[in-house]
């Protein structure tokens, strides 16, 4: 059985994952915005002290020219790869370029930028080389109003600076995947604890609807006999040969249910032609039949019993095609009812009935294997005479109690079986 544990582990880490690659991208992204501000901020500061008054009037000497460009050079002995000035008309009226960069500032003239035409600096990023690269384009306010001009400055970030940045990035995003796993180790025992909760519940109801499909086919049963042990003795023989056939847990569930409620339409059927010690007419035998359909309606409107629908409709087929209701043939017989038409009839054969004796084992096995090819699935045959002394022995003779105490102790596995593997595969 898969364990609730693994189930559980997987589908936290699973979660763990995708809240990991949610929150660690959002974080990575906010934090890449922060870099960005910091070193637009940066540019921007140094930008806000060159600002030129000379731009507000418009006339520029040529020493006023050349105050600013010892000022720009001043500046781009810093950080600054570029500078250039811009008057209102967006007409450059100084540049100056550190000549430790130019190679920089010709990968950069081959991107064009426009200007803001707001009172907000605007930039772009770059990587060139090992480098980061900041364009600034800053407008300058005028005293009047506007725009003097604009500044547009190629910053260099320094690579320390950028360096501190990646490091708090990745401390940041450490911090958040960190708290995303104690969060879900901490759901861990949570989740469990309520699991067992729910399988708790689930085991409950299991055990009411078992217990109500076993009466229920043990109180037709008592039509048929004195007592209900047939259907328990034919569910626990129908459990061994499904096991020794290989059926998987979701066909042993509708198999033990089928086995159940096989005869469930009998309940329609009138005691004179139930009871009947003697031989039915064909006209009796007709309406006999009708207990298939009948058990067929009776269970349409339950989604739980149509696990059983295979074997209440099909345990009377035969593998020449000759049986009812619907006259199959061969492996046109479900599976399961196949399965049960062996254990029904060998129980039939060995059990005491008020208008037979028991017949002995061999003979009973004698019957079934005559059968075979005809009545019943020859390979489910041979794996049956295998292994029926051995459950007979242990079955047959069993009281009705010991039978009830085994079936509900075995049955209950196959549908916790079939619910946790749904579960599985529903994480996968």
């Amino acid at each position: 059985m898969i364990s609730i544990h693994r189930i559980v582990f997987h589908r936290l880490i699973l979660a763990w994952l995708a809240v990991s690659l949610f929150a660690g991208g959002l974080t990575y992204f906010i934090e890449i915005e922060k870099i960005d501000d910091a070193i637009v901020a940066l540019a921007a500061s140094e930008a806000e002290h060159f600002a030129p008054e000379s731009l507000d009037t418009g006339t520029r000497s040529a020493e006023e020219l050349n105050i600013l460009r010892e000022k720009a050079g001043e500046f781009v002995k810093r950080n600054f790869v570029v500078i250039e000035i811009y008057d209102r008309e967006e007409k450059r009226i100084l540049e100056v370029v550190n000549p430790k960069f130019e190679h920089i500032e010709t990968e950069l003239k081959r991107f064009r930028h426009r200007f803001p035409h707001d009172a907000r600096s605007h930039y772009e990023k770059f990587t060139v080389g090992e480098d980061t690269v900041v364009q600034v384009l800053v407008p300058l306010p005028s005293k009047i109003g506007g725009n003097a001009g604009f500044f547009e400055g190629v910053f260099v970030v320094d690579r320390s600076t950028v360096a501190d940045f990646r490091t708090q990035l990745w401390r940041t995003l450490a911090a958040v995947l960190f708290a995303v796993l104690a969060t879900t180790i901490l759901l861990y025992p949570v989740i469990i604890s309520l699991n067992r909760d729910v399988l708790r519940f689930s085991r409950d109801l299991l055990k009411g609807n078992l217990e109500m499909a076993s009466v229920l086919g043990a109180a037709i049963a008592k039509r048929d006999s004195d007592t209900g042990d047939h259907n328990f003795r034919v569910t626990l023989y129908a459990i061994q040969l499904g096991e020794a056939v290989g059926l998987a847990a979701l066909q042993m569930r509708q198999l033990i249910l089928g086995a159940f409620l096989h005869d469930v339409g009998k309940i329609g059927i009138s005691d004179n032609i139930l009871l009947k010690p003697g031989k039915l007419t064909a006209e009796e035998f007709a309406l006999m039949r009708t207990h298939v359909a009948l058990g067929v309606d009776i269970i349409r409107h339950s989604e739980w019993l149509q696990d059983a629908r295979a074997v209440i409709e099909g345990h009377h087929e035969k593998f020449d095609g000759s049986g009812y209701l619907r006259g199959l043939k061969g492996e046109e017989i479900p599976l399961n009812a196949r399965i049960f038409a062996i254990v029904d009839v060998f129980d039939a054969l060995t059990s005491r009935r008020p208008y037979k004796a028991p017949m002995p084992l061999e003979s009973a096995l004698a019957i079934i294997e005559k059968d075979a090819g005809s009545h019943f699935d020859p390979q489910l045959v041979s794996l049956f005479v295998g292994i029926a002394p051995a459950l007979y022995a242990q079955i047959g003779q069993a009281s009705e109690s010991e039978l009830q105490a085994s079936l509900l102790q075995q049955a209950p596995h196959y549908f916790l079986q079939t619910s946790i593997k749904t579960k599985a595969a529903a994480a996968a």
